[in-house]
């Protein structure tokens, strides 16, 4: 053991095994060789170390990225009980002891610190990347449905026709506001806590700047104990996927209950649907389903680092090392959640037709009428309450509003005249909106073109 000096007894075996994080942090490897590179150079450019020693240090550190990229090495969980340790064991053996003078002016705590961030970073960066395919998906449906009507609902009951162009870009721009909070993520990563040491810094003379820049950070932390003991960046990050996750479960939700029978509105691809064990007619949309379902892992995930963090004191505690297992865990089933949603939209097929009839003098219809009456001059609120007589003479008559005439609408209200009849009718109704936002098939256009070029915007550099 790397700490083991001052000990007379070796770590008990089940305890090892029990503190070992081996097993998952070993996803940070690349960032642990490079940090490991970045500070020798430090430590060389310092005088802390000679310029031959970082050649040699550096060698072997490369080499080492070597033997595991190629299969030749992997590490030990019964010798290392985490990956920074097992490279600085290996490195040993490749280099003798110098490879003790890379731990110079280095703790653990800002080592795995600084390789979180970056890890974080980079995986910021990916999902970036996975939303806005997804959002080029929900762009390419919009385009093809921008006078495509179907029911739009509040309290899951019938409110008013939009588009299926319409609803998608609600989804798309839920997803801008993803990107949006990743960003943040990434700005609050991209500060290089690297050269805090264990918690007060070093009396070693670090450049800190030489580091932040070979590791490409905008930043350095500017308090020791703050920058080893803080994880809310891993919070910003599980936030991130949590809501990102909410978002994915909402639509995945809407694309179960859009191809069953009682909708059939959509036709997922059979490439991601599955079969019934026992009735051979199903069609089952098993992997809408697990995105939806996979969301309460991703909220637990949250909730476990939050709970982790909430009682500690500073500055570094060993329970810290439970931040990374659900981070990890989020990312990996937020990601493939992007993917395999953006996949499977593109397998959806979209039928509205069972819908155009029905939807043809709807009493969905109805805001337009009362609308219809403010502009004739009559507060809205007697418009709604006599609007509200329309829709109860038409169930009297058990019909909808195609069913009245213009001599039914004048019994209840002299104002009407034979104009009002045309808001009973479907076509039109998306372009008789006139307002910003609304799914008039004219600014839902000029939106997805904008919204195209707004996702060049989006795409980011670490």
């Amino acid at each position: 053991m790397l700490w083991g000096g001052r000990f007379s007894e070796k770590i008990d075996d089940k305890a090892l095994e029990f503190s070992s994080s081996l097993s998952y942090d070993i996803a940070l490897f690349d960032e642990d060789i490079k940090i490991s590179i970045a500070h020798a150079k430090m430590l060389s450019e310092t005088g802390i170390i000679s310029a031959a020693e970082f050649d040699i240090i550096s060698k072997g550190l490369l080499t080492i990225k070597q033997e595991r990229d190629s299969g030749k090495w992997t590490p030990d969980p019964a010798k290392s009980e985490d990956i920074h340790s097992a490279i600085e064991e290996k490195l040993k053996e490749i280099i003798g002891p110098l490879a003790g003078k890379l731990h110079s002016g280095r703790s653990r705590n800002d080592q795995v610190a600084t390789g979180f961030r970056m890890w974080v970073k980079k995986s910021c960066l990916q999902l970036i990347s996975e939303i806005c395919n997804l959002q080029n998906t929900m762009l390419a449906i919009a385009e093809e449905n921008t006078e495509t009507v179907i029911p739009g609902y509040t309290h899951l009951q019938r409110a008013q026709p939009v588009s299926l162009a319409f609803h998608f870009l609600a989804y798309a721009e839920m997803l801008k506001r993803d990107v949006d909070r990743i960003k943040f993520t990434f700005s609050q990563a991209d500060k290089m806590p690297l050269g805090s040491g264990a918690i007060a810094g070093s009396t070693l003379p670090l450049n800190r700047e030489v580091t932040k820049k070979e590791l490409d950070f905008a930043s350095v932390t500017e308090n020791a104990m703050d920058s080893i003991s803080d994880r809310d960046f891993a919070l910003d990050f599980l936030n991130s996927c949590v809501i990102g996750m909410m978002h994915l479960s909402r639509l995945s939700e809407e694309l179960i209950i859009w191809s069953s029978a009682e909708w059939g509105l959509a036709k997922i691809g059979d490439k991601f649907t599955t079969g019934s064990s026992l009735m051979p007619q199903k069609k089952n949309p098993d992997i809408a389903e697990l995105i939806r379902g996979k969301s309460g892992r991703v909220y637990g995930n949250y909730i476990s680092l939050a709970t982790t963090m909430k009682g500690l004191p500073l500055s570094y505690n060993r329970d810290m090392q439970e931040d990374k297992e659900p981070v990890f865990d989020s990312f990996n089933t937020y990601s493939n959640s992007l993917v395999l949603m953006s996949g499977m939209l593109a397998t959806v097929k979209f039928d509205n037709s069972a819908y155009l009839e029905e939807m043809d003098g709807d009493f969905s219809l109805s805001t337009d009428l009362a609308d219809w009456l403010v502009l004739k001059g009559i507060p809205f609120r007697d418009a709604h309450h006599i609007v509200g007589k329309v829709v109860k003479l038409a169930e009297e008559k058990n019909t909808n509003f195609k069913g009245l005439d213009l001599n039914d609408l004048k019994s209840i209200n002299a104002v009407f005249d034979k104009t009002a009849l045309d808001c009973f009718k479907l076509s039109g109704c998306l372009q008789r909106k006139v307002t910003y936002g609304s799914p008039n098939i004219n600014f839902i256009k000029k939106r997805i073109e904008d919204f195209k070029k707004e996702l060049n915007n989006y795409q980011m550099h670490d």
